[in-house]
Order: structure tokens, then sequence, then C-alpha cells
């Protein structure tokens, strides 16, 4: 892996999920490896919350959670960290929205936009899902996407909430 390092420090959020063998101590694991991503300076997480299943329903509740750092990786260097993180755990995909050992999503990279063939920021289906709009409002209570719409706005609006703080 070819690490790209960019000028300057960018906020990055980072979607954290597990709900396979003992899905809160494989969330845990990803936050220690997070801590100690390189370029990158750790500035907290949310608190833990337990989540049905958005996909299938014929699966085990996950562990949620989101954490918060400031990084010099490009959005792609990020991607193969946190791609390597889920390597090392032992993550092998199942099916779509499917069970999970581990999930590391780049959910927002500053003010990026990017649509790319590996990586789309801010995160497709984050607007839509309150197990990363609740953790995100932890960290960011007046943060806001992109194109200007806060978390707090976005979580308001969804319909069914799956999420309880654990």
């Amino acid at each position: 892996m070819t690490t790209t390092i960019t000028a300057r420090e960018t906020d990055a959020f980072i979607g954290i999920g597990s709900n396979l063998e003992n899905p809160k101590q494989q969330v845990l694991t990803a936050i220690e490896r997070l801590k100690k991503l390189p370029e990158t300076h750790w500035q907290g997480m949310s608190q833990l919350y337990g989540s049905r299943p958005q996909g299938p329903q014929d699966q085990p509740d996950f562990v949620n959670a989101v954490a918060w750092v400031r990084t010099r990786l490009s959005p792609l260097a990020l991607l193969d960290a946190l791609q390597d993180i889920e390597r090392t755990q032992g993550k092998v995909k199942k099916r779509h929205w499917g069970e999970r050992l581990i999930d590391l999503d780049v959910l927002l990279y500053g003010e990026a936009v990017i649509d790319g063939p590996r990586l789309q920021v801010p995160h497709p289906f984050m607007t839509e899902r309150d197990f990363v709009l609740l953790p995100l409002l932890d960290l960011k209570p007046d943060g806001c996407m992109p194109d200007g719409r806060s978390f707090q706005e976005l979580a308001d609006r969804v319909s069914d909430v799956f999420v309880k703080p654990i």
C-alpha cells in the first residue's frame, strides 16, 4: 500500500459496526487500531449503540459507533488503512447488508464530496441511518454535511429509529 499524505490535517468521521463474534469487542478493537493510524490524530468516539439490522432481518443486532480523527492521509489512503484494519480483524463479506465481523466506512472527509469507483463521500446512505446520525451528534452536535444540512435536521427526518445506547 502506498500512503498518500495531504499538506494539512482534515477531519474525518468513520462509521464502525459489527454483529458477529462479540460485536462490542470487535468495535473496541477497531477503535484501538484507528488510534494508531499513521499521520492521524485521534479526536474521539461516540458512545456505542445497539441497532437492528437495516438489511436482512435474519441476522444478529449490530453494535455501532462513529470515530472522529484528524488525518493527513488522503481519502483513498484512509480507505486503504481502514480496509487493512478490516482484513486484520478477519472481515469476510457474506452478503449485501448482511452480517459483519467488522465494517469501517469513511462517512465524511472534511468538506469533500467524492464520487469515485472505490469511495463515495459523504457516505451515500448515511443521511438515512440513525446508527450513523445519532453517533455523529454525540461528537458534533452542531455538525453539518458538506451541503449545509445539519446532522440534527437529518436525524429528525429519520422515520424509524432502530438504535439504543449501550
